[in-house]
């Protein structure tokens, strides 16, 4: 992509999604994901109303007279996005690709993010893990990002989810907010890992797909071609039996990706090319409320 083109079409994704964060997200975001704790932060005189738990007693003894401990929450968070970057990503049938809605999802979670004063980073992954980018602040660090997602080209085209878990279990050591976004597309296990990541992190999972990957149209005879694999074959789209076999499929891969986030007590959302993803991550962030 010429540099002119590119910088145009991260200019319009900033636009839309830090206009998406700063009049939806940013509030949501804030509370759907607490920071570290509370700290203290200074002693004040007793008010009515007040937690008679919160007096500072020692302060209290000193001037005769009841103080109170203010504390205050410890905003400041990592935010680490886990991109899927398989080569299943580029595919779409309707108004878009599903690698085009996942950099919108990334850039107003990022976004929401560094209006809280968060810090992001990012782990691009395939069946290996194809870049990491460290966690830090400001708004020319997000746009760096948002060129990766647009313009980043892995070396594979294969899928391996738990591979990333265990990076970010490995690389990030203090306790961080993740958004895990694929297609799960994945032939691998990856429960375990799954399991032991949000033991250490606060992860969260958008499951973005095509309704091609859901589901096949009776089309006819036609001939595809598996991205990852590169496997091509004819397939009868006519016949009911196979499309009901595809569809089966789908739903139970499906099954068990939902049954694998509730044993690890992680919360997720589908998001279909197409619909609207605001609704989609308004919905989880109310799952934390």
């Amino acid at each position: 992509m010429e540099t002119t083109e590119l910088l145009k079409k991260v200019r319009r994704i900033e636009i839309k999604t830090r206009g998406l964060s700063r009049n939806i997200f940013a509030g949501e975001y804030h509370t759907a994901f607490k920071g570290k704790g509370m700290t203290f932060a200074e002693v004040r005189e007793y008010q009515y109303g007040d937690d008679i738990r919160s007096i500072d007693w020692n302060v209290t003894a000193r001037f005769r007279h009841p103080y109170v401990k203010v504390f205050e929450e410890e905003r400041e968070l990592t935010l680490m996005l886990l991109i899927d970057v398989s080569a299943s990503r580029v595919f779409g049938t309707t108004s878009a690709l599903k690698k085009d809605v996942i950099t919108e999802i990334a850039a107003t979670l990022a976004f929401s993010a560094i209006q809280n004063n968060d810090k992001v980073g990012v782990i691009f992954f395939s069946d290996r893990i194809e870049k990491f980018i460290p966690p830090q602040k400001g708004r020319k660090h997000i746009l760096y990002i948002i060129r990766e997602l647009i313009e980043f080209q892995p070396q594979s085209a294969q899928t391996n989810i738990g591979n990333a878990l265990k990076y970010l279990t490995n690389v990030i050591k203090k306790r961080c907010t993740s958004f895990l976004i694929s297609d799960f597309i994945d032939t691998n296990d990856y429960e375990n890992p799954l399991m032991v990541a949000s033991r250490k992190h606060d992860i969260a999972v958008l499951k973005v797909y095509d309704r091609r990957d859901a589901e096949l149209p009776p089309v006819g005879l036609i001939r595809v071609k598996d991205a990852e694999t590169g496997k091509r074959i004819w397939v009868d789209t006519n016949s009911r039996r196979l499309r009901m076999m595809y569809k089966n499929s789908w739903e139970e891969i499906s099954l068990a990706q939902r049954k694998a986030m509730r044993r690890a007590g992680v919360d997720g959302v589908s998001i279909e090319v197409g619909d609207d993803y605001v609704k989609s991550l308004m919905a989880l962030f109310n799952m934390r409320k």
